[in-house]
């Protein structure tokens, strides 16, 4: 699918594109391409002269080569921008930026939504765009920005964590609940991590290159400050993520050493009975029982007060609770 943009009084306007000749006729400041077909490629080929990467060399280039011009003077850009998927675990999207021809395409396989927001607050605040560069540069401000959506998400999601771990009674079953909800914001904590740190890349990557204008530099380092700022929530979320893991693996120690408390002082309790039966059964004609008509009986009550002592002092000192 192929998606072009203009420039209209500072606004992105979408064209509709359904075939060659719509693209030819469009003076599009921004081309963003998802997951595009044969035809599609070979129309950007041959309007604009660029060519398209296809999706192997997106995601097999070394992170060192990230960032290049090519030989004819095109400028070529590896970025990761973050996925959230409500069906299934958090994905990193990497995405082929080419700045040729004062325009920007863009390759990706996937509809970012960091995308689909740049679109529309474009049309929604107009002059805030005046070329290909600050629609780039918008695409990492709404980047950072929805990293910060989902650290909120992160936060939200581990406090009803806390307050599972931290109830009252708290099962083995609860917890594996608790320890499945942690890994899943665990690992969605680390790739936007990983994001704010490509994105932080790319934006030095251009202010080194002296690609940008005044305006467009500062714009710059307000998103490097605004990265910044996100480190220090994903330091600390990876810490309670940690003390909340810790206290989940302590609370199942406990759950354990209850079950074993209670063989330990079944064994302990019930090791008088099995002496007492063991010296029964030796039948020896010394024990004076052998020829009394109780002494069976007497037998079978010595061995269960010899059995219930022993619960009774437990529970007197307190270790049966």
């Amino acid at each position: 699918m192929i998606n072009v943009f203009v420039l209209q009084n500072g606004r992105l306007n979408q064209v509709n594109i359904e075939s060659r000749h719509d693209l030819e006729n469009a003076a599009p400041v921004w081309v963003d391409l998802t997951e595009p077909n044969d035809d599609e490629r070979d129309w950007v080929k041959s309007i604009y002269g660029v060519t398209l990467p296809d999706e192997d060399e997106v995601k097999d280039i070394e992170a060192s080569a990230r960032y290049y011009e090519a030989e004819n003077g095109d400028l070529h850009l590896r970025t990761d921008f973050l996925l959230e998927e409500d069906d299934g675990p958090s994905r990193v999207i990497t995405v082929a930026f080419i700045l040729a021809k004062n325009m920007l395409f863009s390759v990706h396989t996937d509809d970012l939504p960091v995308f689909r927001l740049v679109r529309m607050r474009a049309r929604s605040r107009p002059g805030s765009i005046t070329d290909y560069k600050d629609v780039l540069l918008d695409l990492y401000a709404t980047d950072a920005e929805y990293s910060a959506d989902a650290l909120e998400g992160i936060y939200q999601n581990l406090e009803e964590v806390s307050r599972s771990v931290l109830q009252k009674d708290f099962t083995d079953q609860d917890a594996a609940v608790s320890l499945n909800a942690m890994a899943r914001e665990e690992d969605l904590n680390g790739r936007i991590r990983r994001n704010m740190m490509d994105t932080r890349r790319a934006v030095s990557f251009l202010m080194r290159g002296r690609l940008l204008n005044a305006d467009q530099f500062e714009e710059a380092r307000q998103i490097l400050r605004d990265i910044e700022s996100l480190d220090g929530h994903t330091a600390f979320l990876f810490d309670k993520i940690n003390f909340l893991m810790d206290a989940t693996v302590g609370f199942i120690n406990i759950n354990q050493n209850k079950i074993i408390k209670i063989f330990s002082v079944a064994s302990v309790a019930f090791l008088p009975p099995t002496l007492i039966a063991s010296i029964y059964g030796m039948n020896f004609k010394i024990l004076p029982e052998l020829s009394w008509n109780f002494g069976y009986p007497f037998s079978i009550a010595l061995m269960v007060i010899s059995a219930v002592t022993p619960f009774w002092y437990f529970r007197k000192r307190g270790w049966l609770k």
